[in-house]
C-alpha cells in the first residue's frame, strides 16, 4: 500500500506493507485524509531543520545524548541517533474510510461501515489503516467522507471550547483563525457566545465573519487589547481561546491583557509559554491547557484496549467529541464547505505539502484522496531488494519486531557478523517500521504478516524482539516451523506458555530439534565468563549477592502492564539465568519477599528480594529495587567462594580479593550481546552445542514465574 512519510529529503510517498487487523481494532480502507496545516507542517519544518538548530531548541535532548554516551557508549548511542535521523516518519492523524475487517472483541462496527478515524499513532496518510475502536466513530447522516476526514481537528476544537466552559451571552476572543480557529468560532457562536476573532490574514477574518463571527480584528488595524475593551464596555473578554501557532510568548501575554478579572484563557495551539506574573496575578485569571481530542487521549487503556469511561462521570471523551463534531455538521450547525477546496490524490502528496508552504496559496486545510482499492489491504509484504538466492555458509535471518532495541543492538551486531548472518526479512506490526528497517539493512523484503516468515523456506532463524506478551507464541510457532529461534527475554509470561514450549522439546530429540536461545546475554559477557572460570575449581558452594538498582518507572508504563509482564519477569530473569550459569546446578528452592508500598507510587514488583537455593548448596540472592539513587551503578555483584571475593560493578569492572584475578575494565557496560549472537551462529553453523542448555533456559523462566507468584500473586 502507499503511505506518506516525512524524511530528511522532504515528503515522500512510499510502498509499505499493509497493517494487519489486531484485537480491539478495525482495518479501514481510506477514502480521504486531512492534512493539518499547523501541526503537520511544523513537523515537516523540524525534520528539514539542521541538527545544530534542533539541538539549540532542545538542549535537554543534548544532555540525554551525552548521558547515554557515558552509560551505553559511543557506538550504541551513534546507532540510535543514526536510526532516528535516517528514519521516515509517518504523518497524518485524521481520516475517513470503510471498515474492511474487524478484530477480536469488536462488536460496535462491522465490515462495510463508514467511519471517521483519529490518532497520530494510527490515522496516517495511508491507503489502509488499523485503528483502535475508541478512535473510530460512524459517519452521521448527510456528512460526506471528505468532511468526516477532519474529525480529529473538529474534536480538538471542541475540547478547547469545552475547557473554556462558555455560557450564554459571554464574549470570547479567538486568536488564530486557521481551520481550528474557524471551527472554534462556529462552536462558540452555536453556544450563544459573541466572538471576536484575531488573525494576520484578512481572508481568514472574512471567512470567519461569513460563518457568524461578530467582530474580526487585524493587528495592523487596531490595538487589539484596547479594541476588545471597547467592544466589552471596558470590562474585557470573558475568555480567550488561542488556536494560533507561534514561538512567541507575546500572544499569550496579549490574551491575558484582553481579559476581564476572573476570566479564562485556554491554550489549544502551540505558542511560547513564558508567562509574566503581572499579566495574570491582579486579575486572578485561569489559564487552562486543552489536550488534543479530550479525555482518553494518551490513556493506553482507553485508546488501545477500548475501555470506555462511564458517561455519567465523564460526559465528553475523545470518542464522544469526535461523534458530536460529526453531528454538528450533520445538523447544519457547523459549516466547513468553504474549506473543502484543496484535494490531491495520494500520489501527489508532495505537491500538497509544497503548496502548504506558500503563504499566498495556503488553504485552511488540505486533503488527500485514495482510490479505495481493496487490493492494497492484501499487500502485507513488500520486496525492498531483488530476490537473492540463499547464501551458503550463512544463516538466513528474519528479525521480528523493528523497535528501538532491535535497531540499536541486534541489527548492528547482525550486520557486523555478516560472514555468519544474512538479514533476509524484517517483520513488524506496522509496515512503516518494517520497510524502513528492511531498506536500511538491505533485507529482501518487509512484512506485517508473521505467517509469511514461517512459510519462507529460505529463512533459517528468527530473532524475536517484539513486545513481551508475544514472545512465547511467536517462538513456539517458529520452532514448530522448523526454524531456529533467538527470542529476547522473557521467554514467556505464564506457566502455561512455558509448559507448551517444554512439551514441544519433550517430543524432539536433540539432533532433530531447532535451537532455542533466550536473550540472557549477561552470561556471555567477558565478566561472567571470568567469574565462572575463577570459581570452577571451588571446593564449596558459592554465595552470590546481586543488587539491581533498577530505578523508578511510573506505574502506567507498559513495562508494568500485561504487555510487559512486570519488572521481575521482564528484567530480573537475566539474573536468575546468571545464577544458573555460575552454579551449573538445578534449583532446590525459591523464596521471595517484596515490600508493601505505603502508597501507589511503587508497585510490589518494583522492590523485592529473591533467594534461590541450588542443589549443590549454592545460594543466589537478588535485591531488586526502584528505591535507590541513579547516582550509583545499576548492577553490582559480590561472589563469595573459598575465602575469595569477586566483585562485578555494572559490567564495567571486575576485581578479585583474596587471590590473583586479572582485573577487567571497560569504559562502557559490556553485557555480552555480541558474544551471544556469535555463539548462536556458531551453534547453528558448526558445533551444534546450544549456547544455553535448554534446561537452564527453562529453569530461569521457572524461577521468575515462582518469584512472581510470591511477590505479586494474581495482581500488581
Amino acid at each position: 500500500m502507499r503511505q506518506v512519510f516525512v524524511t530528511r529529503q522532504g515528503v515522500e510517498v512510499q510502498e509499505v506493507p499493509a497493517p494487519v487487523c489486531e484485537a480491539d481494532t478495525v482495518r479501514v480502507l481510506t477514502s480521504y485524509s486531512c492534512i493539518s496545516v499547523g501541526t503537520e507542517m511544523s513537523g515537516v519544518r523540524a525534520t528539514n531543520m539542521p541538527l545544530w538548530k534542533r539541538a539549540l531548541q532542545r538542549p535537554e535532548q543534548v544532555k540525554q545524548v551525552v548521558e547515554m554516551v557515558m552509560k551505553e557508549g559511543y557506538q550504541t548511542t551513534r546507532n540510535l541517533i543514526k536510526n532516528k535521523l535516517s528514519a521516515a516518519f509517518p504523518t497524518g492523524y485524521s481520516a475517513c474510510g470503510t471498515v474492511i475487517e474487524v478484530g477480536e472483541n469488536v462488536t460496535q462496527f462491522q465490515v462495510g461501515d463508514k467511519v471517521a478515524c483519529a490518532g497520530a499513532q494510527c490515522a496516517h496518510h495511508a491507503e489502509v489503516l488499523n485503528v483502535p475502536v475508541n478512535l473510530c466513530v460512524p459517519l452521521a447522516p448527510n456528512v460526506s467522507e471528505q468532511e468526516a476526514s477532519t474529525v480529529a481537528l473538529g474534536a480538538i476544537a471542541m475540547q478547547g471550547v469545552r475547557r473554556l466552559e462558555p455560557s450564554l451571552g459571554e464574549t470570547v476572543v479567538v486568536i488564530g483563525l486557521g481551520f481550528l480557529g474557524q471551527l472554534t468560532v462556529q462552536m462558540l457562536e452555536a453556544s450563544g457566545v459573541r466572538t471576536i476573532g484575531i488573525d494576520t490574514d484578512h481572508a481568514r477574518l472574512k471567512e470567519a465573519k461569513e460563518n457568524g463571527m461578530h467582530m474580526g480584528m487585524h493587528p495592523d488595524d487596531f490595538d487589539n487589547t484596547q479594541q476588545v475593551s471597547r467592544l466589552t464596555d471596558g470590562y474585557g473578554a470573558d475568555g480567550v481561546i488561542i488556536t494560533a501557532a507561534s514561538s512567541s510568548s507575546e500572544i499569550l501575554s496579549q490574551a491575558f491583557k484582553m481579559c476581564r478579572r476572573k476570566a479564562r484563557v485556554v491554550l489549544v495551539g502551540d505558542v511560547g509559554l513564558n508567562i509574566d506574573r503581572s499579566d495574570i496575578y491582579a486579575k486572578e485569571l485561569d489559564f487552562l491547557v486543552s489536550t488534543s481530542y479530550g479525555p482518553g487521549r494518551y490513556d493506553r487503556n482507553y485508546e488501545e484496549k477500548g475501555l470506555e469511561y462511564p458517561l455519567p462521570y465523564i460526559r465528553w471523551t475523545e470518542n464522544r467529541n469526535m461523534s458530536e463534531y460529526l453531528k454538528l455538521i450533520s445538523d447544519g450547525r457547523l459549516s466547513i464547505q468553504h474549506a473543502l477546496q484543496a484535494t490531491f490524490p495520494i500520489e501527489d502528496a508532495p505537491d500538497a505539502y509544497r503548496m502548504l508552504k506558500e503563504p499566498e496559496q495556503r488553504p485552511l486545510v488540505a486533503f488527500l484522496s485514495y482510490p479505495g482499492d481493496e487490493e492494497a489491504s492484501k499487500k502485507q509484504t513488500i520486496f525492498t531488494n531483488k530476490s537473492i538466492s540463499k547464501c551458503e555458509g550463512r544463516i538466513e535471518v528474519a528479525v521480528i519486531g523493528a523497535g528501538g532495541f532491535a535497531k540499536s543492538t541486534h541489527l548492528p551486531i547482525l550486520e557486523k557478523l555478516h560472514s555468519k548472518y544474512n538479514i533476509r526479512a524484517i517483520m513488524s506490526r506496522t509496515g512503516a517500521a518494517a520497510s524502513g528497517v528492511a531498506s536500511q539493512y538491505n533485507a529482501e523484503y518487509a512484512t506485517t504478516d508473521y505467517q509469511k516468515i514461517l512459510d519462507d523456506d529460505n529463512i533459517d532463524a528468527v530473532f524475536i524482539t517484539t513486545r513481551h506478551d508475544t514472545h512465547a507464541d511467536y517462538a513456539l510457532r517458529a520452532l514448530e516451523s522448523g526454524k531456529h529461534v533467538m527470542v529476547e527475554k522473557p521467554l514467556c509470561l505464564t506457566s502455561e506458555e512455558l509448559e507448551k514450549i517444554e512439551t514441544f522439546f519433550s517430543t524432539k530429540s536433540t539432533n532433530d530439534a531447532p535451537l532455542l536461545l533466550t536473550g540472557f546475554n549477561r552470561r556471555f559477557s567477558k565478566y561472567a565468563e571470568a567469574i565462572k572460570q575463577a570459581i570452577d575449581n571451588r571446593s564449596n558452594p558459592v554465595i552470590i549477592n546481586y543488587r539491581m538498582n533498577a530505578g523508578y518507572i511510573p506505574s502506567e508504563h507498559w513495562v508494568h502492564s500485561e504487555v510487559g509482564g512486570g519488572r521481575n519477569l521482564g528484567e530480573a530473569c537475566h539474573i536468575y539465568d546468571l545464577f544458573g550459569f555460575l552454579t551449573q546446578s538445578p534449583v532446590k528452592s525459591v523464596n521471595a519477599s517484596s515490600i508493601s508500598p505505603s502508597g501507589k507510587h511503587y508497585l510490589k514488583s518494583d522492590n523485592f528480594v529473591a533467594t534461590v537455593t541450588f542443589c549443590d548448596g549454592s545460594i543466589g540472592t537478588l535485591t531488586y529495587t526502584a528505591l535507590g539513587s541513579k547516582d550509583i551503578p545499576k548492577e553490582l555483584a559480590d561472589v563469595y567462594s573459598d575465602g575469595r571475593i569477586i566483585q562485578l560493578a555494572d559490567y564495567k569492572s571486575l576485581e578479585g580479593f583474596g587471590f590473583k584475578l586479572q582485573k577487567i575494565t571497560t569504559t562502557v557496560a559490556d553485557k555480552g550481546h555480541f558474544e551471544e549472537l556469535e555463539a548462536f551462529a556458531d551453534a547453528i553453523l558448526g558445533n551444534g552445542e546450544w549456547p544455553i542448555p535448554l534446561w537452564q533456559q527453562l529453569q530461569a523462566s521457572k524461577i521468575a514465574l515462582d518469584v512472581q507468584r510470591q511477590i505479586v500473586g494474581d495482581g500488581q
